[in-house]
């Protein structure tokens, strides 16, 4: 029972991972959300924004200025937040590798396998808490930026909501705190 719990989390951490590295990577964290005819998609994201041409395909990205610029603090922190959920998943990941019970690794020393897989687990609990506040933020942040356009009766033409960037990213975290209860508290 052990081996499979070992192997479920495994693979529901390997899964979040490429979540949150995919959502940290991809440009898509605030979409338009008219309801009125488009003749293009726009989208937001931590790197750049692009906007793509519903006609012929086209699609076209700018670069946000250097990382150092100044930037509003949304990305700034949502970057911050992520990169770190990142590394952190990818270290629970390397840590729960030489941990499982089917790899050869210590195979000598149990006590050692579970407390690796143990330390991979609260290094994934850490991971999801950093993406889930950093999904979140963005998210919070691109809903009251549209409230307070709603309240004040301003329309820019462009209204923006959740893109699918920001719902990888809750995915992943999510995915990586259910990996870091399965690790901690079922696995003993």
């Amino acid at each position: 029972m052990g081996a499979a719990l070992q192997v479920t989390a495994f693979g529901l951490a390997l899964l979040s991972t490429l979540f949150l590295l995919l959502a940290t990577c991809t440009d898509c964290w605030m979409v338009n959300a008219d309801d009125s005819l488009e003749v293009s998609h726009k989208c937001r994201g931590l790197w750049r924004e692009c906007v793509t041409n519903m006609q012929d395909g086209v699609r076209t990205c700018d670069q946000y200025d250097s990382i150092l610029a100044d930037h509003p603090v949304k990305i700034v922190v949502t970057r911050t937040l992520m990169i770190t959920a990142d590394l952190l998943a990818g270290l629970a990941l390397a840590t729960l590798i030489l941990g499982l019970d089917c790899i050869t690794f210590l195979k000598e020393d149990p006590c050692v396998k579970l407390k690796m897989c143990y330390g991979a687990g609260v290094i994934l609990g850490a991971a999801s808490i950093l993406g889930l506040t950093g999904s979140m933020w963005y998210a919070v942040d691109v809903y009251v930026e549209r409230a307070m356009l709603v309240s004040h009766n301003i329309f820019l033409g462009v209204h923006y909501d959740f893109g699918w960037s920001c719902w990888l990213g809750m995915a992943g975290s999510t995915g990586c705190f259910v990996a870091s209860v399965l690790l901690t508290c079922c696995l003993y």
